[in-house]
């Protein structure tokens, strides 16, 4: 068997080294037209940071795992093709802002009827609205040459920093399909790639429109939970109460349990804002205003989180961040991988530099290229960037540390000597509550974090 990947990003990067890992008898090519990332697969500097992809990819590369440019040959000679091409939010025309651009997945699709000469079984793995599949098999059907073309939803449930292993071990694997006995065989195909390392019970078949929108969904609840909580933080910082404690009480109750009940200065990544987005358009298109205004409350109330965060630096400060350094710690959008895509820091970092403040950003795995496209400063914005090498140099003359993403290595600074070097009074500003403010506070800082009191 051979499969094919069209896009060598997040998700079909990480899920064809897997499969590849998992199946050494089955011969997997990645493909993308984007040359510097396909060599940057075929180094040893790999494009995307997940704990334990280095070691996948490097134990199949070259063996049954292929990366190049080549699209024609890798869809022609495979019995699979999985779309996982980019299907960011529409900047322009019809639906901007909310609606999911569907062009790469169109242009790819197009480019399979062309190329196929045989059967094939397409795979959507890119987060696409609902009916989508509808919209590939129509250009399929249209446009094919020889052979059956099957459709099926596959999407996507990795967690940036967990990719491999929620790959090695997911929670379920979801393919949808068309309920004839031509999908069904489609469908049982892909599973037993699946069954070789994940249990059956653990792969869930349902009709394509069920599968799709279960992506959606997923991402809205979980970005729901996190707004939620995050709404009961600005109520703790006001009464004195503990987010955290709350967390762990509400968390207790089976009805509801402990994840995604993390405050923080807000959620980021590529997918939870944009599919909700997407999830608020197809709402609105379909008039169900008051579903729609109810899950735009959802990226309402992150929005917010960000603003407010950026609020209180600028309190601590006296209102006025003119000339004065802070250090910001993480740019990423969570730790263990160096996405910056809707950053919560992105959002903060342009707040302050529009207040001209001087900004000393560390990230462990972020290039300092990706942090000046990220914040695009422009000639008379007011603002600098100083990209630094470790937290201590970014923390030295500082009046604030702003900690905006929680690698593990933040815990353990030597922060007496971060207080040391910083100007008095000395702000320390936790946005991902993972220190403990008390003995921060004896030392001298002025501690604060998200939802407390």
């Amino acid at each position: 068997m051979k499969i094919c990947c069209v896009g060598a990003g997040y998700v079909g990067g990480p899920t064809m080294a897997m499969i590849a890992h998992k199946c050494p008898d089955i011969e997997v090519t990645i493909v993308d037209y984007n040359a510097e990332r396909i060599d940057a697969w075929n180094s040893d500097t790999l494009p995307i940071f997940e704990p334990g992809l280095d070691e996948i990819v490097k134990g199949s590369r070259g063996r049954n795992l292929f990366f190049t440019t080549d699209r024609d040959k890798g869809v022609r000679e495979a019995d699979i093709i999985f779309i996982a091409v980019s299907t960011p939010t529409k900047d322009y025309g019809i639906g901007a802002g909310r609606a999911a651009d569907l062009k790469y997945v169109e242009s790819c699709a197009r480019h399979i009827a062309e190329v196929a000469d045989s059967d094939k079984i397409i795979v959507e793995k890119s987060t696409v609205p609902v009916r989508t599949a509808d919209a590939v098999r129509t250009i399929l059907e249209a446009t094919k040459g020889k052979g059956s073309l099957q459709v099926l939803s596959n999407p996507e449930f990795l967690a940036e920093g967990s990719a491999v292993q929620d790959l090695e071990a997911p929670d379920r694997v979801l393919i949808g399909g068309e309920r004839t006995a031509k999908g069904a065989a489609a469908i049982e195909k892909l599973a037993s790639i699946y069954a070789r390392w994940v249990p059956r019970e653990n792969i869930i078949t349902t009709n394509l429109w069920s599968s799709e929108l279960s992506k959606l969904t997923a991402n809205a609840f979980l970005a729901q939970r996190i707004s939620s909580i995050n709404a009961i933080s600005a109520l703790c910082e006001e009464t004195g109460a503990d987010v955290d404690e709350i967390a762990r009480a509400i968390g207790l109750d089976s009805r509801i349990g402990p994840k995604f009940l993390k405050s923080s200065v807000g959620f980021g990544g590529s997918c939870f804002q944009k599919d909700i987005f997407n999830l608020v358009y197809l709402c609105q298109h379909f008039g169900l205003e008051e579903v729609a205004d109810y899950w735009e409350q959802v990226v309402s109330m992150n929005d917010y989180q960000k603003r407010r965060f950026s609020r209180r630096i600028m309190e601590a400060l006296f209102n006025t961040a003119s000339g004065k350094r802070i250090a910001v710690l993480g740019f990423a959008f969570k730790k263990d991988t160096n996405d910056t895509r809707e950053s919560a820091s992105i959002y903060v970092c342009r707040d302050l530099l529009q207040e001209q403040a001087q900004l000393a950003i560390y990230d462990p795995k972020v290039p300092a290229e990706q942090v000046h496209a990220d914040l695009q400063l422009t000639e008379g914005s007011g603002g600098e960037i100083e990209i630094c090498r470790d937290p201590y140099e970014a923390a030295a003359g500082a009046h604030v540390v702003a900690i905006m993403t929680e690698w593990d290595e933040f815990r353990e600074l030597d922060y007496q000597r971060i207080y040391d070097s910083m100007l008095k009074p000395a702000l320390i500003f936790d946005g991902r509550n993972i220190l403990d403010l008390g003995p921060l506070r004896a030392m001298g800082f002025t501690a604060e974090g998200i939802g407390k009191g």
